[in-house]
């Protein structure tokens, strides 16, 4: 009788081990993000610092925009074919770095230069504008012919060189909607700008490129205006 009673449970521990008739076997429905951030990235591309981010980005899940000096470009079009491929926003930043608020026919020749540039490896046009230093002139919103962008939220991150300070900067003071300024040419500042994804992603952040941003929150972009944030402009006399 013993023996019987022995065979029987065997017999039933596999129909135990199964999961519920009740969906107790279905995974979990993900959660919608409550709040949505764009990481932009100057004077990009940027060798091995920008590989790096590039693959942090790409375990996450996150996307960014990347500003780009046309004259750092050769020899790394492989990355600026990744950042497109992968997702991410590539933006145009001047050729060499020149402010836009003084020089005029040269900022604009610089743009152009950085424009063809740009159109030459990934195709398109109309490269969204990161003014170096945030400086632009009246002039030059006149003559854009795409939205320039500004920032809500600047790290000083080459200035800082911490990772830990950049990111409890961000992590302290973002908010939804924001534009938060950072340079992939800096260790600690990819260091911070994965670090924080990881933080704020737990908190429903979603990290999104510029386009996306202002897709999500309802807003057209318009050439010739300089952008804080979406829903934010900043005047320029």
């Amino acid at each position: 009788m013993k023996r019987n009673k022995a065979w029987l449970c065997l017999l039933l521990l596999p129909l135990l081990a199964l999961p519920s008739m009740h969906g107790a076997s279905e995974p979990a429905a993900a959660s919608e993000p409550t709040a949505y951030v764009a990481l932009t990235f100057d004077d990009s591309p940027n060798g091995e610092t920008t590989r790096r981010l590039l693959d942090g980005l790409a375990v996450r899940g996150a996307h960014a925009t990347f500003f780009i000096i046309g004259q750092q470009i050769e020899g790394q079009e492989e990355l600026l074919r990744r950042m497109a491929y992968e997702g991410h926003q590539v933006g145009n930043h001047t050729w060499t770095h020149r402010r836009l608020d003084t020089t005029g026919a040269v900022g604009a020749h610089e743009l152009a230069r950085t424009e063809q540039a740009l159109h030459e490896i990934l195709g398109g046009a109309g490269y969204w504008v990161r003014p170096p230093w945030g400086f632009a002139s009246a002039e030059t919103l006149r003559e854009a012919a795409t939205p320039l962008i500004y920032w809500t939220l600047d790290t000083e991150d080459w200035s800082v060189r911490n990772a830990d300070r950049i990111a409890r900067c961000i992590e302290e003071n973002v908010c939804d909607g924001d534009i938060v300024l950072l340079h992939d040419s800096y260790e600690t500042s990819v260091d911070a700008a994965l670090a924080v994804i990881d933080a704020l992603s737990a908190r429903g952040f979603a990290f999104v490129t510029l386009e996306e941003l202002f897709a999500h929150m309802g807003i057209t972009p318009e050439t010739g205006c300089l952008y804080c944030r979406p829903d934010q402009l900043r005047e320029v006399k």
